[in-house]
């Protein structure tokens, strides 16, 4: 911003992004710095390459006002992007109550005797900006952020939903295990009382033969006595 007494002017230099054959704009502000009135004009070395909205005003006390500056649709691009084209504005102070019909020629006359503050502006060529590179469909590097966000959300749903089907079917495995384990148990029990009742009844049976026996042989002995 300039230090000039009556005005504040943001940007001290016009950057526009040259493209050929396009219009171009940039703005200007002005801010009144006073408590006074302040008529300004604007002027530029090539008039016709340049359009200057409003090219003459008037400021009020504390007030601020925006300008736009357009560049004409160029054919050529100059060498090098060099310009050096530059814009004078012209600020001086005005009655109370001044309107733009008010603004004179001789306002801006400081051989009138009147206080004129000059500031010069130059311009600039930038390049424009880049419109972003297409991106083929189905590229990684073309999904968004959130696109990623999500897909890794997928993948981690998924991870997570097949470690739950492996646990459970692992606890399915180790309940039929037990199940299997103890209906061997119950089993092996029954086997065991039905190989104890064999044993049993083998030997009672064995017993009354041994008893037969001994019977027939004392009854053949008192026989022969």
């Amino acid at each position: 911003m300039s230090t000039g007494e009556l005005l504040g002017i943001e940007p001290l230099e016009l950057e526009l992004p040259f493209e050929l054959k396009k219009q171009i704009s940039c703005p200007l502000q002005l801010s009144n710095k006073t408590d006074n009135y302040v008529a300004f004009k604007v002027k530029t070395t090539n008039p016709k390459k340049y359009s200057v909205r409003p090219n003459t005003g008037i400021i009020l006390p504390r007030s601020t006002c925006d300008i736009i500056v357009t560049m004409q649709a160029q054919k050529e691009a100059p060498p090098d992007m060099q310009c050096k084209d530059k814009f004078l504005l012209q600020s001086a102070r005005a009655k109370d109550s001044a309107t733009t019909k008010d603004i004179t020629p001789e306002m801006f006359n400081k051989g009138a005797g009147h206080t004129v503050e000059e500031c010069k502006l130059r311009v600039i060529y930038v390049s424009p900006p880049q419109p972003p590179s297409p991106v083929p469909e189905g590229s990684e590097e073309g999904s968004s952020p959130r696109g990623s966000v999500s897909e890794n959300g997928n993948a981690n749903d998924s991870e997570f939903t097949n470690a739950t089907a492996f646990i459970s079917k692992l606890t399915e495995e180790k309940n039929n295990a037990i199940k299997q384990t103890n209906k061997l148990r119950q089993e092996l029990e029954l086997l065991r009382r039905e190989d104890y009742k064999n044993r049993a009844t083998g030997v009672s049976f064995l017993f009354v033969i041994f008893i037969g026996l001994l019977g027939i042989i004392l009854g053949y002995l008192m026989k022969k006595t």
